[in-house]
């Protein structure tokens, strides 16, 4: 825990760095990240801990004595699969309970930590969003005492509809304000003022008034009492599938599933509408009307030629057919419009998958997190059963070899498992296997090593390895003998 906590420090540094904290609100920090932490570092406790418990038992030859007394070891075992059973159960519900409390106690900590001071919360290259004073401040440079000097300032001042009116550009900027004081005092110099004027009557809109200036120097006053005065412990109706047990999981799923299908079905019959696709064709046509006055005349056995009755029906199966029905001119402009009409078809098309796929996403993600609860808790159970027989076959403890092994293992399950995660989550695979994917292929190695070692057989039979090439060696030699 110790390790993985400074390596999410690591992580966050941006969000904790030079906003002025103290001491108690990193305490709260890195306090709610440690249940997160806990799908990484519950999986890695328990197989290091069982290969180094029964490495050292079988190094002291503690199992050779256990079993001359008649004790296998499944009822060695048997304690420690209780245990390990109890500690599945309490991670299922740490996993539906405590994670979900501390992602959204982490999630409002850390967007509450982005308002506090932001005068160093520029960020160079990007527009940076103040929110209570309705501008965005984009500068290409910072530098001096505590960044307080800017290159190439690009100011954005907002209306009251939240447009951008006013555009300030300088080649340099200042930045003077106090820790006591919630005014941030920008000095701007050399630059250029340009802001669009509203007119209330019609007439003077259409004339598009503005107003510019050129300036040496200009003073901006930002009120940031709303930055300042924030509370840390404000909590706010935001929620992702992390921050949700399996009861929300299950219902947010279906609402999910059941309003994107609805999407789909309601964007199809637009097209459909639009293409004219799909559209059914009357019982009663002329082909069909034709075709009955011709039998009934052969019924009133009057001899009428079939070929001159329907000669003027033309076959329509082709495109080509179509046009010929038509002048030069109108052929033109038949193509014409259907080139245009299929382009805006597929644009609608693209950018409605650009949103589909966003939204599958997001229930791909709601079935990943829902799987995910349950594959932690069984992962610790087919985790001990892959570390404790591993340990007792290689019959080596402390720290050394089995912490290698360990990490190995742990590496190989934790991989697999982002990569299957990042899989389901762009519907490549099933969101399903994605959450347990990794876990499954745990799975047949905890029973084969299992297996081995109740049999108190090695990691890796070579002996047939060994003798198959011997025997390939002798024949090579009858051979050489013979000749």
């Amino acid at each position: 825990m110790f390790i993985f906590i400074f390596q999410t420090i690591w992580l966050f540094i941006d969000d904790l760095a030079g906003k002025g904290l103290d001491i108690i609100i990193i305490g709260k920090f890195l306090f709610y990240l440690t249940p997160n932490l806990t799908e990484k570092v519950l999986p890695l406790t328990v197989l290091l801990s069982s290969i180094l418990t029964f490495g050292t038992f079988a190094e002291n030859y503690e199992f050779a004595a256990m079993k001359a007394s008649g004790i296998s070891l499944q009822r060695a075992m048997l304690s420690l699969i209780l245990f390990i059973v109890f500690l599945g159960g309490v991670t299922f519900y740490f996993a539906n309970s405590v994670i979900p409390a501390s992602e959204q106690k982490i999630f409002n900590l850390r967007r509450n930590i982005a308002k506090v001071k932001p005068a160093v919360a520029i960020v160079e290259g990007v527009f940076s969003d103040f929110e209570g004073a309705d501008m965005n401040i984009k500068v290409d440079n910072k530098y001096g005492e505590n960044d307080r000097f800017l290159e190439n300032v690009t100011i954005h001042l907002k209306t009251a509809t939240k447009v951008n009116s006013t555009v300030i550009k300088a080649k340099n900027g200042e930045l003077k304000s106090s820790e006591t004081s919630d005014i941030l005092q920008l000095v701007l110099y050399d630059g250029h003022y340009y802001r669009d004027l509203e007119k209330s009557s019609n007439k003077g809109k259409n004339k598009y008034p503005f107003a510019n200036a050129n300036f040496e120097s200009y003073t901006m006053n930002i009120d940031l009492s709303e930055f300042n005065n924030v509370d840390l412990e404000e909590e706010r109706d935001i929620s992702t599938e992390k921050m949700k047990n399996v009861f929300r999981l299950t219902k947010d799923i279906d609402s999910l599933q059941l309003d994107n299908v609805r999407i789909v079905e309601a964007f199809s019959k637009n097209i459909q509408g639009r293409m004219g696709a799909f559209v059914p064709v009357p019982i009663e046509d002329s082909t069909f009307t034709d075709k009955k006055m011709v039998m009934n005349n052969k019924l009133s056995k009057k001899e009428i030629p079939v070929k001159d009755t329907i000669k003027g029906i033309v076959n329509l199966n082709s495109a080509d057919a179509v046009l010929n029905l038509y002048q030069d001119w109108q052929k033109v402009q038949i193509v014409k419009a259907a080139k245009t009409a299929s382009s805006n078809v597929l644009t609608s098309i693209q950018g409605k998958r650009n949103e589909l796929e966003k939204r599958y996403e997001i229930y791909n993600r709601h079935i990943l997190a829902l799987h995910k609860k349950y594959a932690l808790a069984l992962s610790c159970v087919i985790l001990f059963f892959v570390g404790a027989p591993l340990g007792a076959i290689i019959r080596k403890g402390g720290i050394g070899l089995p912490l290698v092994i360990a990490i190995i293992l742990f590496l190989t399950y934790y991989f697999l498992g982002v990569f299957a995660e990042n899989y389901a989550k762009k519907n490549e695979i099933h969101p399903i296997f994605g959450a347990w994917l990794s876990t499954l292929i745990m799975l047949p190695l905890s029973i084969v090593l299992t297996k081995r070692a109740t049999a108190d057989r090695g990691l890796m039979n070579l002996d047939g390895v060994f003798e198959f090439f011997k025997k390939i060696g002798r024949k090579k030699d009858k051979e050489t003998a013979t000749a």
